[in-house]
């Protein structure tokens, strides 16, 4: 078994930080029985004013990992004492994972927005900046500061100078206070920037990036936009097209429509029988009565399409059902070692009104994989070949040998 990548977490809802700290670290270890080169720490809310305590605490209990990153959540994901992966919302909680990671080099970085290169810098300025290797073919797990990360430009930065790669995370959470937020890099606690690891070598992350929607009607070519302004689609006003569309719906899309209405963009231009997962799903942000605009969360160009969607329980359900039934028929041989699950923190019980939801239906496709992860204030996750901050989503990255 030494020569095989091995995973394992555990959980721990103990009040006292001491006292988590090392049931995650007995549980963790006793289930890998491996060195471990890798250790991921999720930390609750609960515990913000213990934040600084943590990495001594850490290194104290795990003096041989080589490698540990961690962030605070506004939920905590992992196995509690049942061995179950659970969700754990609004208590104190503390999820670790060690990692077994033969033949796989580990790089961790932490960097500012301040460091990063200008967009129109060579893609060599983005790898000095990180330090590894193109030739490498590296996979990242980042995990940043939701109030002065400049993640997105670090994620444009990542896909142009590591083209391929697959980048996953997601932005912490459970303080609304800049500084609040905790950011954990080996020995040092940062509240600020992103902290990371590239993964090169003998690893596989493959991901599912559950977006929650469906699509209304049809796709609309973009005909007219300025920025993130739709101005014409199929050379019609915006707001009059998305009008016909929601009077054509019955009457519960309707009603779904006046606040979980949002926008897929299509990402490759070529693809003709569009499924779920060809979509990016962007908040609708307001409209221009006057001249029937409507204005999207990102930048839209003439040429692109796009088309309605709508989010609601069940929807989000189905969505991650069809992506998990997807992954197993694409990956009939896949034995995946590990996982990490991303989710924002409008998820949960928020959204299913029942804890445990996306963790436990992923469990059930995938019964023997041990995952850790947290509720993000944003996720991280590719949507046909480029990198993306999510919101609304639940991203998991599947970790296996090639």
């Amino acid at each position: 078994m030494a020569d095989l990548m091995q995973w394992a977490n555990a959980v721990s809802t103990r009040a006292s930080l001491e006292a988590a700290v090392a049931e995650v670290v007995e549980k963790a270890s006793t289930l890998l029985q491996l060195p471990a080169d890798l250790g991921l720490i999720f930390i609750s809310a609960a515990f913000t004013s213990e934040y600084p305590r943590l990495p001594h605490l850490l290194q104290e209990k795990l003096p041989d990992v080589k490698v540990l990153i961690g962030c605070g959540g506004g939920g905590i994901v992992g196995a509690n004492q049942q061995g179950t992966v659970q969700e754990f919302e609004g208590v104190p909680a503390l999820s670790l994972t060690l990692a077994h990671l033969p033949g796989v080099e580990i790089k961790p970085f932490h960097v500012l927005a301040e460091q990063f290169p200008d967009l129109d810098s060579p893609p060599t300025a983005w790898v000095d900046l990180l330090g590894v290797s193109p030739t490498e073919q590296p996979q990242f797990i980042l995990l940043s500061d939701p109030f002065s990360s400049g993640v997105s430009d670090l994620l444009q930065g990542i896909d142009y100078a590591y083209p391929g790669s697959i980048t996953v995370g997601g932005l912490a959470s459970g303080s609304q206070i800049p500084g609040r937020i905790g950011l954990l890099c080996n020995d040092t606690l940062y509240r600020s920037g992103t902290v990371g690891v590239a993964l090169s070598g003998n690893i596989v992350l493959d991901t599912i990036v559950a977006q929650g929607c469906r699509p209304i009607g049809e796709p609309y070519r973009v005909s007219a936009s300025e920025r993130n302004i739709l101005l014409a689609l199929e050379e019609q006003p915006p707001l009059e097209v998305l009008r016909d569309l929601i009077s054509s719906l019955n009457d519960s899309d309707r009603q779904l429509a006046e606040h979980s209405l949002f926008i897929g963009v299509v990402r490759d231009e070529f693809k003709q029988n569009l499924e779920q997962g060809d979509f990016l799903i962007r908040n609708l942000l307001g409209v221009d009565p006057k001249v029937g605009a409507i204005a999207v969360a990102d930048l839209i160009r003439p040429g692109q399409r796009i088309q309605f969607h709508l989010r609601d329980a069940e929807t989000s359900a189905d969505d991650l059902e069809w992506l998990l039934q997807r992954y197993l028929q694409t990956h009939p041989d896949s034995s995946p070692a590990g996982a990490l699950m991303f989710s924002c923190m409008g998820r949960g019980e928020m959204l299913y009104g029942k804890p445990n939801f996306d963790s436990q239906l992923f469990s059930s496709y995938m019964p023997d994989v041990s995952m850790g992860g947290f509720f993000c204030s944003g996720e991280i996750g590719p949507v046909s070949g480029s990198t993306f901050l999510h919101g609304y989503t639940s991203v998991f990255a599947i970790c296996r040998q090639p």
